[in-house]
């Protein structure tokens, strides 16, 4: 067979093998992307979409007008940017950290251990940290024995914020150091050599050698972090907030579900969905666009 026939018989088998993933995405990605339009629209479901009156941009003006969606966004930015700067700066110092372990015995065992959380749903994990972490759980029982008071972390708003954030760089964390890691393994070794030679501590061997080595990863990382910004995280909010901590932890996502789904407002849950959307979009096509101009970096 021709060398050229060859090679259009594996691209059209690697069609072929794409297209139970293009199902599903033109299904469950694209499909219901024509469902925004109820965010122009004065929506009744017995109508539909054909028959719903159309309302232009006013949905848009009712959602800035409440105090709730400008108090919703203002928690997800907080929660997001919390979220993004723990999880860029804690996994690389752990990172740092286990590079420095010379036992590797020691280091599989350490990476297993942290990697699991990554693995577990919100659903379990908030059930368990509700039990560990709740007002008569083990958790304030060690604190009473030291005299102090049990802490009420899912009634109290001025806490939530800081017990989400940390919950979310807990669970990650581990599994994030993962690109750091590999950064770190790509630094020449020889390097380290002759800085020793040089008689380096271990200190000038980090400052000097392992963070310029992975300069460039921590920075794109930073970079493509931005289109996440309006991202606080659904499920863990969702499974861990209660009306008492709406103040500081009520986020985007869940003031859709509660104005689309609880009170059926699905106009103005769209037109709020929407909003982040294309705030978010617009978020990720810069940071790609710093990415190239700075780094390099492209996709395409």
């Amino acid at each position: 067979m021709p060398l050229r026939l060859k090679k259009n018989s594996e691209i059209k088998h690697y069609w072929f093998m794409l297209i139970p993933a293009l199902v599903w995405l033109i299904m469950f990605q694209i499909v219901p992307m024509f469902g925004v339009v109820m965010a122009f629209q004065d929506y009744n479901p017995g109508a539909g979409f054909l028959h719903s009156e159309f309302v232009g941009l006013e949905n848009f003006r009712y959602m800035l007008e409440l105090d709730d969606v400008r108090q919703a966004l203002i928690n997800t930015l907080i929660i997001a940017l919390g979220k993004i700067s723990g999880n860029l700066l804690i996994p690389l110092i752990f990172a740092l950290m286990l590079n420095e372990l010379r036992q590797k015995y020691m280091v599989k065992f350490v990476q297993t251990s942290v990697y699991l959380p990554h693995f577990l749903s919100w659903v379990i994990l908030s059930g368990i940290m509700i039990q560990i972490f709740g007002f008569n759980g083990p958790f304030n029982r060690v604190l009473e024995m030291f005299g102090f008071e049990p802490v009420q972390f899912f009634q109290q708003a001025g806490l939530f914020r800081g017990f989400i954030i940390g919950s979310d760089v807990w669970k990650n964390f581990g599994y994030n150091s993962i690109i750091y890691l590999a950064a770190l393994a790509g630094i020449d070794g020889t390097l380290y050599e002759a800085a020793g030679i040089d008689g380096a501590s271990r200190w000038r061997k980090l400052w000097h050698i392992t963070l310029p080595g992975i300069r460039t990863t921590v920075v794109l990382l930073a970079i493509l972090s931005l289109g996440s910004v309006l991202d606080a995280g659904f499920d863990q909010v969702f499974n861990l907030y209660n009306p008492l901590v709406y103040s500081t932890g009520d986020i985007i996502d869940t003031y859709v579900y509660r104005a689309g789904l609880q009170d059926l407002d699905f106009s103005l849950g769209t037109a709020v969905g929407l909003l982040k959307s294309v705030v978010s979009f617009i978020l990720i096509i810069n940071g790609y666009l710093l990415a190239k101009k700075l780094l390099g970096y492209r996709i395409f």
